[in-house]
């Protein structure tokens, strides 16, 4: 049913507001300071004290600065813990840099296959313009850094450093998803027209001007380096003429499958395994599986993995109810419905349904704040540098863990019996428009 809006409403909303003098209160605070300033509830943020009582040590954070690369920082620092904790370096960093560049590569071969897949379908089915809105972006997924580890190795951040491209993705994603689009035309066209040699020929042509933009971007990657360091004692380590692959193989412990991505989104069905197959970023790699289930199996398994001292990876929508600059997540730290005199109730199931929420964005988490049996705040180590929160690391309380996180990537040996059974059964792949996507 339609409705025109009249001068005549608009004179009873003006009346309506004037004869309530908080309104204007409101109004001067919000006009003045910005609605987050006028909203803010210091209370909430007192309590959020950065007192844990499970911590483990961590020193530097690193910088994503403006990339949307935190899932990549988030997987290696909760390695880079892992190498810490072995060889007793604590500020060793793995390069953001080198696995970023090879995911550019990857990402255009699998975008090459499913617009391949789809080519009889028309330009404006769902799926295929989900594929040509976004060919390549920065974010990502736990097992795409898993599949890049694996397939490419590490390399330690002084062998292939940052550069300009990789800390300011937004200009070359801009030219390489215009290329990328372009490319798709022609091999649909060659696809429908059954030219499959053509398609081959123009596959390996695309996949090669592909890499010489990401190289002239981001530098070629390394193929040898010198693993050289000091430890927290002091002592001088050098291991000569590695490849990225054969420091990965000796150095770490391969026990990536026995990681589980938990996910809680209550719009799906709970205790069962999902995939996205959409969001894989290297063909034949690892898949982008989540097991979707309670919350309270997350925070249960999340405690049990950082009492081992394992720190864990963790996605959520970072933009709610968060001061960025002080480094606080608390889900009740602004009173915007205060502020408006209204009352917002959309609950977690809803805000995923209606796209008013989703994981936005991945960070590493080292401790929790555990009182009477039950968490009351979590410490995060974020990738924003350490000019914001406390030397760039945030605190999070429990509620807002309930209602803005959706995933932790914990062990099989932290999850109950029934879960685990679940995570090494059949997935059941979602379309590339769903919420948990």
């Amino acid at each position: 049913m339609s409705h025109e809006l009249t001068f005549a409403e608009i004179a009873g909303f003006q009346k309506d507001y004037r004869q309530h003098k908080q309104n204007k209160v409101a109004e001067l605070a919000v006009v003045n300071n910005g609605l987050q300033k006028a909203s803010f509830n210091e209370k909430a943020a007192r309590e959020l004290n950065r007192t844990f009582s499970i911590e483990i040590p961590t020193d530097n954070v690193t910088d994503q600065k403006q990339s949307g690369r935190c899932w990549l920082f988030a997987a290696l620092n909760v390695l880079r813990h892992e190498f810490a904790k072995k060889y007793k370096a604590k500020n060793f960093i793995f390069s953001q840099s080198y696995l970023f560049f090879w995911d550019r590569i990857e990402r255009a071969n699998i975008f090459f296959n499913h617009i391949l897949e789809t080519a009889a379908k028309p330009l404006d089915d769902r799926t295929v313009h989900y594929y040509m809105q976004a060919p390549d972006t920065d974010g990502g997924q736990w097992h795409m850094a898993v599949s890049l580890i694996r397939k490419y190795g590490l390399v330690p951040a002084y062998a292939q450093a940052e550069s300009f491209t990789a800390n300011n993705t937004a200009a070359f994603n801009q030219a390489l998803n215009m290329k990328l689009r372009e490319d798709a035309i022609v091999l649909r066209k060659l696809a429908q027209d059954g030219h499959d040699g053509e398609v081959e020929v123009k596959r390996q042509e695309f996949l090669s001007e592909v890499y010489r933009m990401a190289t002239i971007a981001f530098g070629e990657p390394v193929h040898k380096f010198d693993l050289e360091f000091k430890d927290d004692e002091g002592k001088y380590h050098i291991d000569q003429d590695l490849t990225p692959q054969t420091f990965f193989k000796e150095y770490f412990t391969d026990d990536l499958d026995d990681y589980v991505v938990l996910f809680n989104a209550p719009d799906h069905e709970y205790d069962k395994l999902y995939s996205l197959p959409f969001e894989d970023n290297v063909e034949n790699g690892t898949p982008v599986e989540f097991l979707n289930t309670k919350i309270e199996n997350l925070k249960e398994a999340a405690i049990k993995q950082l009492k081992a001292g394992e720190t864990f990876w963790f996605g959520c929508d970072v933009g709610k109810q968060s001061d960025r600059q002080k480094g606080l997540l608390a889900a009740d730290l602004y009173a915007t419905d205060t502020v408006f005199d209204i009352e917002t109730k959309l609950s977690k199931k809803e805000r995923l349904e209606t796209g008013a929420s989703g994981s936005t964005h991945a960070m590493t988490m080292v401790g929790v704040d555990v009182v009477a049996g039950k968490p009351r705040q979590w410490k995060i180590e974020n990738s924003w540098g350490s000019k914001v929160g406390e030397k760039g690391y945030f605190v999070m309380d429990d509620k807002w863990f309930d209602e803005y996180l959706f995933k932790v990537v914990v062990k099989k040996k932290y999850l109950p019996k029934k879960l685990v059974e679940i995570a090494e059964g059949e997935a059941t792949p979602v379309p590339c428009w769903d919420s948990m996507g």
